[in-house]
């Protein structure tokens, strides 16, 4: 009986301690992680069609994705995760050429007159 009694003891003690909410000082540091192209709205409105693929790149900057069997297509591709486990955001943006000239884009991000009209503003 007397082994038993330091042993209940322990546990009781240290079941108390599992309601004790962890200090955020006592987390360990997470970095926030940014992986790919981070595209705004406002270089998205800045393309325009028939523009040469070298004034995309000026502009969106070197796509993530350039497949040599899809010539034609640029994929901007943009991952962010919170520094504490929050919820991961993720943005896509296919740019499509017809020639060598932008022809369409195709994604989350899209221009800001394009996003006005389909918004249904108009009376």
């Amino acid at each position: 009986m007397k082994p038993l009694l330091p042993g209940l003891a322990a546990v009781l003690l240290l079941s108390g301690c599992s309601g004790v909410p962890i200090l955020p000082g006592l987390l360990p540091y997470k970095m926030e992680i940014q992986q790919g192209n981070f595209v705004t709205q406002d270089m998205v409105s800045r393309l325009k069609p028939g523009m040469t693929k070298d004034q995309v790149r000026f502009i969106l900057g070197t796509p993530l994705v350039a497949d040599i069997f899809h010539a034609e297509r640029w994929d901007y591709v943009y991952t962010r995760i919170p520094e504490r486990g929050g919820p991961m955001e993720q943005r896509r943006l296919a740019v499509f050429f017809d020639g060598g000239k932008l022809a369409r884009l195709d994604g989350d991000v899209i221009p800001q007159a394009a996003s006005a009209s389909a918004s249904g503003s108009t009376p």
